[in-house]
């Protein structure tokens, strides 16, 4: 019998917006067009995100506006990892690799442990591969001394271990394995909290909105002009500067700009597959395929996760997307270490691709800097693209202390410098979430039935203590602490409150941003179908 309320009951689940609930569009779109800002950030990737959260908290009037919804295109299409960048050792980017650790260490730290989670990474050291134990040993060793151990210390174990903790692991000719730590998230997770971060700062926002047109006065960039997605309204934004954050979209704009406008990055696909698991994963690999590139398995969200790709892309970033090829090359790769019973198609549920910001210029895309670009354009547009989810928050940093030294300062009166900020304030939510899991197995269900352990377990790790809040939901109406699918831990109050709070208004919002229900495969007809009920009942309070 499916647990998932019937169609019938769908609109009492959540017709009334939870209390506190975000401003309408309507009523967000004329607060847009009525103010003038400071600051106008264009893309909602996590770049543009991070900068809008930095910005807001200069004491900037910031608003934000993407065409697709927050984080829908690359930030949302990573390796969901943290890390340091164990390959920029090769080429002796050592302070490179020590400045991410200290990023990467912040934000799963102090900033959202709420959102990271530790991840031992095996290394494994084959006959025949590009490179020795003794190298790796002491090149994991290095990593980790530049993260100051706080992860351990990188060391080597012998074939049979590794196994015991990932028993998937191929061990023929596996001559030893090297050890290292890193940390792992949920991208889109961690870019909604960073929004959620910059709105609680003061910013508007607004997603599917997008940019028809830059708004110009005497030459220069002062606004843009809107169009929402949705219902087709159009609006317009004015502001003293404008910030082209728009990724693979970054010279699209730019031309908005200056029709002439040269090319300034290039694109390189990555693809991943996701799988369901055979057995339990207790650490990730790291396998190396040649000199330069590196396939990783990692478990993630109680599946498998596997990639990525590293290709020049030339098309429309819109139609970027998985092909034949993809997937034969990921699987491929993958069988260096991982099984072939691991591997099997019908094991895979979802499979994406993103598109990586390089600068511009000739070579091989896989030992291009993943370093952002930063252009002013004639009209005094900033246009900002590239880097990495690890270093988020140092982007943000940057960019505003880039814009506070423009020419003509047309923002420095306005903002508080970045030195005197909060050095890691932390996003919403924060919280232990072990702590939080046991207290809304504890709390949880009260009056209603106990909530499931693997739910609780969820919540905590995707919400952090803004999960009691959905327990409340259930709590107050038990058809929503049902879950949407029987093989996931999401229940349906996650759906109205990404309705209500956190500013889902597709079925796509929420089943592949906001929930893990895509990933995993189980983004049914029936299951879109009440998800489109939920997020229509909001729409007609």
């Amino acid at each position: 019998m499916s647990s998932q309320p019937t169609l019938q009951t769908a609109p009492a689940l959540g017709t009334h917006p939870v209390s506190g609930s975000l401003p309408g569009r309507a009523e967000t779109r004329e607060q847009l067009s009525k103010a003038t800002y400071d600051l106008l950030v264009i893309g909602g990737g996590i770049l543009g995100i991070s900068t809008a959260w930095h910005a807001a908290q200069s004491g900037l009037r910031v608003a934000l506006v993407d065409a697709g919804d927050f984080a829908g295109a690359t930030s949302s299409a990573s390796s969901k990892l943290l890390h340091g960048g164990l390959r920029y050792l090769q080429t002796g980017a050592v302070k490179l690799v020590a400045e991410n650790h200290f990023e990467r260490r912040a934000v799963s730290r102090q900033v959202a442990p709420h959102l990271s989670n530790p991840l031992t990474f095996y290394l494994p050291v084959y006959k025949g591969g590009p490179h020795g134990a003794a190298k790796l040993g002491a090149g994991v060793f290095a990593y980790s001394a530049l993260s100051a151990f706080g992860d351990g210390v990188g060391h080597v174990i012998g074939p049979a271990k590794a196994q015991r903790d990932v028993p998937e692991l191929r061990t023929e000719n596996l001559k030893a394995v090297a050890v290292y730590g890193d940390d792992q998230m949920n991208d889109s997770r961690m870019a909604l909290m960073t929004v959620r971060a910059a709105v609680e700062a003061g910013a508007a926002v607004l997603n599917h909105a997008e940019v028809t047109g830059l708004r110009f006065t005497k030459g220069r960039v002062t606004g843009a002009e809107l169009k929402d997605r949705l219902d087709g309204t159009e609006f317009g934004v004015t502001a003293r500067l404008v910030l082209n954050a728009t990724g693979p979209w970054v010279d699209h704009l730019r031309r908005m700009e200056d029709p002439n406008a040269a090319p300034s990055i290039r694109l390189s696909k990555g693809a991943h597959l996701v799988l369901k698991r055979t057995s339990p994963w207790k650490a990730a690999l790291a396998t190396p395929i040649d000199k330069y590139r590196i396939t990783f398995a990692l478990p993630w969200e109680d599946m498998l996760l596997l990639g990525t790709t590293d290709e020049e892309y030339e098309g429309d970033p819109a139609d970027v997307a998985v092909n034949e090829q993809d997937i034969a090359q990921i699987l491929d790769e993958a069988a260096f270490s991982v099984r072939d019973q691991q591997l099997k198609r019908e094991l895979i549920t979802y499979a994406f691709a993103g598109l990586r910001v390089l600068p511009g210029g000739p070579g091989d895309t896989s030992k291009a800097k993943r370093e952002t670009v930063v252009t002013e354009g004639k009209g005094g547009m900033l246009s900002v693209a590239g880097g990495k989810w690890t270093t988020f928050r140092h982007i943000g940093r940057t960019v505003m202390n880039k814009l506070a030294a423009l020419p003509g300062h047309p923002l420095a009166d306005d903002m508080e410098p970045m030195s005197q900020l909060p050095k890691k304030l932390p996003l919403p939510g924060i919280s232990n979430p072990q702590a939080v899991a046991h207290r809304l197995l504890v709390d949880g269900g009260t009056p209603g039935p106990r909530m499931a352990a693997d739910t609780a377990k969820h919540l905590a790790t995707h919400y952090g203590s803004l999960s009691f809040d959905i327990a409340r939901l259930a709590n107050e109406n038990p058809e929503l602490g049902e879950r949407i699918h029987p093989d996931a831990p999401e229940i349906w109050a996650q759906v109205v409150y990404a309705r209500d709070h956190e500013w889902a208004e597709t079925a796509d919002d929420v089943l592949r941003r906001r929930t893990t229900l895509t990933i995993r495969g189980l983004d049914t007809e029936d299951v879109r179908a009440r998800v489109k009920d939920l997020l229509n009942a909001g729409d007609a309070e």
